[in-house]
């Protein structure tokens, strides 16, 4: 795990001391607040509809032990006792009060973490997969990369006012689980002809109200020229971005509206010129450096047979449940991969408290070497586990309600805040999720149903990654009225695909039936072994539709 050098707790330092000073102005009421937004902004302060909302960044989805139990502590003294875990890998806190926040910050500090670059048009927290290091079939450790690219991005001078803000995720694996081709910029790590390691570069992904499919612009970016070629992008953005209408600035709409095979040829000339200077080309010793950060823990050379964990499994019948859906092979033999939902029945997706924070640090401490990831599904993962451990890990998780075993299967949904928080929302989303998972609550039922993805957004701004869930649902307001859209058929991995609008929206008191009526149609139609998204793209719309709005 990266640590900070004395150029990285300087620089925090620095910030958290400047922000004290704007916020000390903006209560004496010195700075109003259209004078304040842009400083709270770049600080990770948002204004929300009951309050203020302190974002934290977690890079690339990578926590220490220590640093999750200090978010565990910060939001027990000065929130109401839980963070929300969001699509971005990032921390949310909900109530902080604004005379508070650089105080936070200072905690944030003493355990190396910050949040600069969570809001704002800048370069935004680099994301990745959350079982990196840690599966077979990765080419490279993808967050070393990751931790290049923030080193280069934060408080980039002609980055830090870009036309809107944007996006970057990295993918090791063949197995897309960064989403990477709706993001700004999607990096996939390769291999060419001659063995060599590279980049494949992806550009003008995304969601919110325009969601498009990301284009390929570069088969293989050697590791010394990623850096300028991802700087000759932003360049290009920067110069062509269109900051007189917000709803045009993202770089998905440049590329869409100058095509893909011209933004390729816009970039690949900057990046020429940016190679000319030979500023930005990243040396492999700098590349090794940071590499050691991410360097194995110290596996155990163990058998991957482990009676102990079979013997388990034959006797409590709850324990293979969740070994079933929530632990994943791991490429040392021995050690497995467990996936912590944050998606207990009839609970808010994403949140947890102070207490469960505190758990599964204690947990890491004794089981995991310390570490947990962030996973954009808003779970947690303990990477490298014994699987001798796993029967323990399980009670102790148990023990904080923490042991939900539906990873990846109908109740594990992505949702956002909402209009419970949010301004920006149209409807809300927490009460429909709930509804949800307490209509597909029997564990039976959930396993019969299979692998299926639910993402729900309060508004067009996507949070929630609605467009790729399987089953998409979209909070619309119509004359004040909450109603519900749906799409069905999204992916985010490497087989990436918008959701189709089934039709109408659906009332609050219907939505739920709905799913449940889709699930069925899926149930009815699917042949052996296919899980819903294969059904869908055999099938298509149209039976789904049929049976949707057959009584309208």
């Amino acid at each position: 795990m990266y640590r900070y050098d004395e150029f990285d707790h300087s620089l925090v330092t620095e910030r958290v001391a400047q922000f004290r000073g704007q916020v000390a102005r903006r209560l004496s009421g010195e700075l109003p607040e259209d004078d304040f937004k842009p400083l709270r902004l770049m600080n990770g302060v948002y204004l929300q509809l009951h309050s203020y909302m302190l974002r934290i960044a977690i890079p690339y989805g990578t926590l220490s032990s220590r640093q999750l139990r200090k978010l565990g502590d910060i939001a027990r003294r000065y929130d109401r006792g839980y963070g929300h875990f969001t699509t971005r890998q990032n921390l949310q806190l909900h109530w902080p009060a604004l005379k508070d926040v650089p105080d936070i910050l200072d905690e944030l500090a003493s355990v190396e973490m910050h949040c600069i670059q969570t809001s704002g048009n800048c370069i935004r927290n680099t994301t990745s997969d959350q079982y990196a290091g840690a599966v077979g079939d990765e080419i490279e450790d993808p967050r070393v990369i990751c931790e290049i690219i923030r080193q280069w991005s934060t408080f980039h001078p002609e980055f830090s006012f870009l036309p809107r803000k944007f996006k970057i995720a990295v993918s090791a694996t063949e197995h897309d689980r960064a989403a990477i081709r709706v993001h700004d910029i999607g990096i996939q790590v390769v291999r060419n002809a001659a063995g060599e390691i590279g980049y494949e570069v992806w550009v003008g992904g995304g969601l919110g109200r325009t969601p498009i499919i990301g284009k390929k612009i570069a088969d293989f970016v050697a590791r010394e020229d990623l850096l300028a070629y991802l700087e000759a992008i932003l360049r290009v953005y920067n110069m062509y971005g269109r900051r007189d209408n917000l709803y045009k600035s993202r770089i998905k709409i440049l590329v869409h509206e100058i095509g893909a095979e011209e933004m390729k040829r816009q970039c690949d000339a900057e990046f020429e010129e940016i190679r000319k200077q030979g500023t930005l080309q990243l040396p492999e010793d700098e590349v090794e450096r940071i590499r050691a950060y991410f360097a194995p823990p110290p596996f155990e050379t163990l058998s991957d047979e482990t009676p102990e964990l079979e013997e388990a499994i034959t006797r409590d019948a709850k324990f293979a449940d969740w070994v079933r859906t929530n632990v994943v092979q791991h490429r040392m033999p021995g050690y497995a991969i467990v996936n912590v939902t944050l998606k207990p029945i009839g609970k808010t997706p994403g949140d947890c408290t102070s207490e469960q924070m505190e758990a599964i640090a204690d947990i890491a401490d004794k089981y995991a070497f310390s570490e947990i990831r962030v996973a954009h599904e808003q779970n947690l993962t303990l990477a490298h586990v014994r699987k001798k451990d796993l029967y323990e890990v399980w009670k102790a998780l148990d023990a904080a309600e923490l042991a939900m075993p539906n990873s990846g299967l109908i109740t594990d949904q992505i949702a956002c805040p909402g209009l419970d928080y949010c301004t920006l929302a149209n409807a809300r989303s927490i009460p429909i999720a709930e509804r949800i998972s307490e209509r597909f609550a029997d564990l039976k039922r959930q396993h019969e149903i299979g692998r299926l993805h639910i993402n729900m957004s309060g508004c067009i701004n996507a949070c929630g990654h609605h467009h790729v869930g399987h089953i998409g649902i979209l909070g619309v307001d119509k004359k004040g009225v909450e109603y519900y859209q749906v799409t069905l058929g999204g992916a985010a991995d490497e087989k990436a695909a918008l959701g189709d609008v089934v039709g109408p929206a659906f009332n609050e008191g219907e939505i739920v039936d709905a799913i449940e009526m889709i699930v069925e149609t899926y149930l009815k139609l699917r042949n052996e072994g296919e899980i819903f998204i294969d059904t869908y793209r055999r099938v298509g719309l149209q039976p789904f539709k049929e049976t949707l709005y057959a009584a309208h």
